[in-house]
């Protein structure tokens, strides 16, 4: 009952503060309704799930995509989870600089292991608190920065671990 309670007055201060109706209270108080008001849904409906184990880079090949539609990867060979990898010409230490660079400019992201040619990145999203496990792995044969990412949760992505990496591939242009 309690969480019930506490969603209802979440929700409340958060459609009063989105719609402008602030309740009169000192700057402090406000401020702390509406980070309570914020911080409770959020960490009631958060879906991290657990990080995986068994990513990494294996005799030059990452973790291949689960049958589910919420993975993509440069190294799958099926339509449904194939995308390019990112390319890069000159220094490969400056292609991992200014991807890691990328990176740590997008939203909600935090860099959990960057050694040698690989990085391994969580994506969380705005709403409902979903990560996201995305990895590249540089390639210097091939000039390549291979990529995979996977929805840790849920079956559908809606696209948005394609988007992401299109995304990254655009600021790398």
């Amino acid at each position: 009952m309690s969480k019930l309670v506490a969603i209802a007055a979440s929700l409340y201060f958060f459609i009063l503060a989105y719609f402008g109706f602030v309740p009169a209270a000192s700057a402090h108080t406000l401020n702390y309704s509406l980070n309570s008001a914020i911080a409770t849904p959020m960490a009631i409906f958060s879906f991290s799930g657990t990080r995986p184990t068994n990513i990494g880079v294996t005799d030059g090949k990452l973790l291949a995509c689960p049958d589910s539609p919420n993975c993509v990867s440069s190294q799958s060979t099926d339509a449904e989870h194939k995308i390019a990898p990112l390319t890069y010409t000159g220094d490969p230490a400056k292609a991992l600089a200014d991807l890691k660079a990328v990176i740590q400019r997008m939203p909600r992201t935090k860099i959990i292991t960057a050694e040698g040619n690989y990085i391994y990145t969580e994506f969380t999203s705005a709403f409902m608190g979903y990560v996201d496990d995305v990895e590249f792995y540089l390639n210097t044969d091939k000039s390549i920065i291979e990529v995979r990412s996977a929805s840790r949760l849920g079956k559908s992505d809606l696209g948005v671990n394609r988007d992401r990496v299109e995304a990254i591939r655009a600021q790398l242009a």
